[in-house]
């Protein structure tokens, strides 16, 4: 099936691993549920594969029609639908097998590997917001290196290393301050998330210096804020440090939860 419906002979090429990775992440994050072609996400996916193609297919090239129909070809693969006598579209490609299989079970994964490829295929695309810090810390002095530091955090390549890094090591993406964890919280809209922040400040790098995966550390959005409430920031450990001795109080209770 020309899940395009391109014209006849003019057939679109088969879907790319990459492409396909984020059109199942898309069928996760819904539950599996059907979408129409004129759901915003649908349109929304279409468009960006187009642009990204450049110019290569035609005006149906992957258009929103197909990436319905390639989700309903993941519902033909998955075993929850499958196991409640649904059927879903049966000619599911090798492509749509291979990326069910790697991904299986591994719903974080695969949203990293999602946010991944956006972030190294369309470096100008938006990822992950930036993280609106209280207004106080936008003082002319500071705008140049509270700038650069913002711009740094946001290297979206490197955060999905980082992230990958700690699935690998930890099955999960959890603060490492308070341990929270997104996924765990918010179900599948959490899935893959999680705040990165430089661990070095900028006014200590040297100019030129290249950032590391390991010099990121994985936040929760109140850690985050914290660290930059104020200044001097706070050091990863003296975060550490203050989270540990208030969940140390509320549960000898000498503190009080508020």
């Amino acid at each position: 099936m020309a899940d395009d419906m391109a014209p006849a002979g003019k057939r679109n090429p088969p879907w790319t691993r990459d492409e396909l990775v984020l059109a199942l992440d898309m069928y996760v994050r819904h539950g599996g549920k059907p979408l129409p072609p004129t759901h915003p996400e649908v349109r929304e996916l279409s468009g960006w594969l187009a642009a990204l193609a450049q110019g290569g297919g035609s005006a149906t090239f992957r258009n929103a029609n197909g990436v319905a129909m390639k989700l309903m070809n993941f519902r033909a693969l998955d075993p929850a639908y499958v196991s409640s006598g649904g059927v879903g579209l049966s000619q599911t490609g090798r492509g749509d097998k291979a990326v069910w299989a790697e991904f299986a079970g591994r719903a974080q994964a695969l949203a990293v590997e999602a946010g991944s490829i956006r972030s190294r295929s369309a470096p100008e695309a938006p990822g992950e917001p930036l993280i609106d810090y209280p207004a106080g810390l936008s003082a002319p002095e500071g705008k140049a290196e509270f700038r650069t530091h913002l711009v740094r955090e946001r290297n979206a390549t490197l955060v999905a290393k980082r992230k990958q890094m700690a699935l690998a090591a930890n099955g999960r993406l959890a603060c490492e301050a308070c341990d929270f964890d997104f996924a765990e919280r918010y179900g599948e809209r959490g899935l893959g998330f999680i705040e990165a922040h430089h661990v070095k400040p900028v006014h200590a790098m040297q100019a030129g210096e290249v950032t590391k995966v390991e010099d990121l550390a994985l936040l929760c959005a109140n850690c985050h804020r914290m660290v930059h409430s104020a200044k001097p920031w706070l050091t990863l450990a003296a975060l550490s440090e203050i989270v540990r001795g208030k969940l140390k109080g509320v549960n000898d209770g000498t503190q009080a939860v508020v």
